[in-house]
């Protein structure tokens, strides 16, 4: 007792103290011991952790092998209480009965599939409340009758079960429903039971009684666990129905019927849930989408809003990229886009936004919705993602972007975007189409040339600059991405920059890369425009538009690969240009004492001859321009360097380097 006393108390108590100290010691020893143990047996449920039964057959049990992003767990908050013991995998520790693990698939037993439940439960914890947790109890049998989980019939039907059936039920200790109760029992101790989620049917299809042996298995569940039907409802899902198709679906009429026999029963639709070819189970997306079908339902029961891509915030708007009279796509005020199609053949679609891909759900008349996280200003091409195949979207106007015609989205700035957009008071130019013959590689081809609001008016004559764009775009980038005429007009307008012709053709670079030299001076992918900007473009808008045709009034840019084409031009043709720029500029590995037979290492005469070196980028693209500028101007090159604020390699860095731009020129 002494030394229990000094391990209690610390060394200050030993039994040299006197009587009433040792006592005093032990009475505080044995409140201690009494406080410890009632707090043990009064410890409550937490209210937050909220715990679902989940039984069924095998689409319960899950048919469809789950993919890699099902097998990760989504965190802490959802988690499952196994009813059967889980060997260690190589991608998965092991799992013991009835002890709390985080939940990923297979949640039912070893080997088996996704389940709605691992949609449910990830959705539940994506849209309730960061406090609350959510746990799963799963048994489930593939094939079994209902019987299989009525207390009075068990016994007899584990003696009649097929062959095949006989290790399932045996995992469950022959009783699938006593497994069930005796873990929500210890689970009690943790959370609260909030629902029970039953996919079954398809072994019972056409009995007359089945919705009244439902309601017995879950009126015995009520009574086990003491809980109270008002507290705890039942969604019972639909079988497949494999657009008219499915194995079993009339038996959805019955499902449909439970609510009339089983009041604090719901219906889970399955419209639209696609499914595996044997047209009995869902596939890895019908299972998806019937679980967040289950935890919609089960939100809207618990009071809690639905968030989902079928809910649009009241602050969306259309976005100004979508075609007039279209109301999707749309954008809320914090930048989330939201998409609607109507594909009722479809099987799975998804929105990719720059190689991000978004899952759109599908409703029961086939309309497909998706929502995306928040997404940065500016103008960001898309595709509906369809069978593997990227395709358009109808609903929104068509750039050429990505080396093909694309969908395209613009998530808008606020005022400080308006230097892009028209004004009114502003006199507007005109971007004129134009085709012309280039015999330098005996085809007829296309340009976009933009005159100024005043052209029209007189005889006066103007500079030029012509304007690339980048890899895998053409000579519409610039006028409809860019927005280069409001730009170019907003400019003229406030007398920051002077009236001016600007030029854009496609550069021979809207076909993907396919390799070969391109070095600074060396380049094959778009090198065949150079010839045709030369010999026959140049002469051409000199020939046709009342332009100053002389090296001091004329300029050339361009973006990415765009600035790359304006280096190997500008450069080997400075007799032609005084003003060159690279947005962006794909010009990497730049030697500036050799390139361009030692452009760079004559500085004086360099600078006297360029009247302005532009550069710019983004500050978050690492595009090696920052080093490029550092090195031209240890060089002794005079350079014009600006760094777009937050922007990626992206038409947003572009319009503003274009914007920094024009008002060096021609000046």
């Amino acid at each position: 007792m002494n030394k229990m006393t000094r391990f209690i108390f610390g060394g200050g108590w030993s039994v040299e103290r006197r009587a009433s100290g040792l006592r005093l010691s032990l009475t505080l020893a044995l409140t201690l011991a009494l406080t410890l143990a009632a707090s043990t047996l009064n410890a409550q449920p937490d209210p937050n952790f909220y715990i679902f039964l989940c039984f069924g057959q095998s689409n319960m049990e899950g048919a469809a092998r789950p993919e890699a992003q099902d097998l990760s767990s989504p965190g802490p908050r959802f988690l499952l209480m196994p009813a059967v013991d889980f060997p260690a995998t190589a991608t998965a520790p092991a799992r013991k009965m009835g002890e709390w693990c985080e939940a990923a698939a297979p949640l039912c037993r070893p080997n088996t599939g996704l389940t709605p439940a691992d949609y449910f439960g990830r959705t539940l914890i994506e849209q309730l409340p960061a406090n609350i947790r959510v746990g799963i109890i799963h048994v489930a049998i593939g094939g079994i009758r209902i019987e299989g989980f009525m207390p009075d019939s068990i016994a007899n039907y584990v003696k009649t079960a097929p062959g095949w059936m006989k290790g399932m039920l045996e995992a469950y200790g022959n009783n699938p429903y006593e497994r069930l109760v005796t873990l929500a029992k210890k689970a009690q101790k943790d959370g609260v039971i909030k629902g029970v989620l039953m996919h079954q049917g398809e072994s019972n299809t056409g009995e007359a009684d089945w919705a009244q042996k439902v309601q017995s298995v879950y009126d015995h569940l009520l009574g086990d666990l003491q809980l109270k039907p008002e507290e705890v409802p039942l969604l019972a899902g639909e079988v497949v129905q494999a657009d008219g198709e499915g194995q079993c679906i009339r038996m959805n009429a019955q499902i449909d019927e439970l609510p009339k026999t089983l009041h604090t029963a719901h219906v889970v639709s399955s419209t639209g849930c696609t499914n595996g070819p044997d047209r009995l189970h869902f596939d890895v997306d019908g299972y998806r989408e019937l679980g967040r079908r289950y935890a919609e339902k089960m939100l809207t029961l618990m009071g809690f809003p639905v968030r989902s891509p079928f809910a649009v915030p009241a602050d969306a708007f259309t976005a100004e990229t979508t075609i007039p009279g279209q109301e999707f796509p749309k954008v809320d005020r914090e930048g989330r886009a939201y998409f609607r199609v109507q594909a009722p053949q479809a099987h799975r679609v998804q929105v990719d936004i720059c190689g991000k891909k978004y899952d759109m759900r599908r409703d029961e008349q086939g309309l497909w919705c998706a929502v995306t996280d928040p997404l940065v200003v500016g103008f960001h091409y898309y595709f509906l993602n369809m069978g593997g195949q990227n395709v358009i979207d109808p609903n929104t106007d068509v750039f050429f972007g990505c080396n093909r015609q694309a969908g395209g989205i613009e998530i808008p700035e606020g005022s400080e975007g308006d230097y892009y957009r028209p004004q009114q008071g502003v006199a507007h130019g005109q971007v004129r189409s134009i085709s012309y013959f280039a015999s330098s590689t005996s085809e007829w081809r296309h340009a976009l040339v933009y005159t100024p609001a005043e052209y029209e008016k007189g005889k006066k004559k103007y500079p030029v600059l012509y304007l690339q764009h980048g890899m895998g775009e053409d000579e519409t980038g610039w006028s409809r991405q860019g927005h280069m005429q409001h730009i170019m007009d907003n400019l003229i307008s406030s007398g920051e920059a002077v009236p001016m012709i600007v030029v854009m053709e496609s550069g021979d670079v809207k076909a993907p890369f396919r390799g070969g030299d391109n070095r600074q001076g060396f380049s094959e992918y778009g090198a065949s425009f150079y010839k045709v900007l030369l010999n026959d473009l140049i002469p051409y808008i000199d020939k046709n538009f009342r332009t100053k045709a002389d090296r001091e009034y004329r300029a050339m840019a361009g973006l990415s690969w765009g600035g790359h084409q304006t280096f190997d031009v500008v450069l080997t043709h400075k007799e032609l240009f005084s003003y060159m720029g690279a947005f962006s500029g794909a010009i990497f590995g730049l030697d500036v004492k050799t390139a361009y037979d030692g452009v760079f290492s004559r500085p004086e005469e360099f600078n006297k001859q360029m009247h302005c070196l532009y550069l710019s980028c983004g500050s978050e693209e690492n595009f090696g321009t920052e080093a490029l500028v550092k090195s031209l101007r240890e060089a002794g090159i005079n350079t014009q360097f600006y760094v777009s604020e937050g922007t990626h390699h992206e038409w947003l860095t572009w319009r503003r380097s274009l914007r920094n731009f024009l008002p060096l020129l021609f000046k």
